[in-house]
């Protein structure tokens, strides 16, 4: 079974068919389900994501992650001590910044060693480098 981190942009764009990335994560789940996917993300990424949609798109979210269509991985405030040296690690005032969601993620690559991730955020996820400089796989 293939195993990907989800972004929430991605997660945005699953639920939003005006979203101009819906086709191209859409098709990607469609094309990757039927080998085995599973799909892992964060409570920041779903909080993102839910404050970005409207009710009727986030509700179809909420039941999607019910039904185990996404796993979301908790994390506990001992986990924050590394997060938070990540976002200031990779945080350039006025220019780029690690915000929670994708600490949260950077966290999940470290704690599952998935480094494959959907992600609109191509400038940012390509610049983060985990443990031994290993790169994402931007999807």
């Amino acid at each position: 079974m293939r195993s990907i981190l989800l972004d929430a942009g991605p997660l945005v764009a699953l639920f939003a068919p005006d979203d101009k990335h819906h086709p191209r994560f859409r098709g990607l789940v469609r094309q990757l389900a039927p080998a085995g996917l599973r799909l892992l993300t964060t409570w920041p990424c779903v909080v993102e994501a839910a404050y970005l949609m409207r009710v009727k798109q986030r509700l179809e979210m909420l039941r999607w992650i019910e039904r185990r269509g996404v796993l979301v991985y908790p994390f506990e405030a001992q986990h924050l001590s590394d997060m938070i040296e990540w976002m200031d690690q990779y945080t350039e005032p006025g220019k780029r910044e690690m915000d929670l969601a994708d600490a949260s993620l950077y966290w999940l690559a470290n704690e599952t060693g998935i480094v494959e991730i959907m992600t609109i955020d191509v400038a940012d996820f390509s610049r983060y480098r985990l443990p031994g400089g290993r790169a994402f796989v931007l999807l």
